[in-house]
């Protein structure tokens, strides 16, 4: 994966921590564009929590089980 020589570290690691989750089946969505209906499991990037700002937060949508 090619980077751009203009990034800063931390724009070149959230991109290589993104393209590493989506390989793994993460559907990765930024702060101001969720959509819990996507995926099946997201990474939430720069998610605010009570605490501060957490650099990624999954979130796994729990399937119907049939006959439950």
């Amino acid at each position: 994966m090619l980077y751009d020589a203009n990034q800063t570290p931390e724009q070149a690691a959230r991109d290589k921590i993104d393209g590493r989750l989506r390989a793994c089946g993460w559907h990765v969505q930024g702060k101001g564009l969720l959509d819990f209906n996507t995926d099946l499991g997201i990474a939430v990037r720069e998610y605010q929590t009570p605490i501060g700002p957490a650099d990624y937060v999954p979130k796994v949508k729990k399937r119907k089980q049939h006959g439950a």
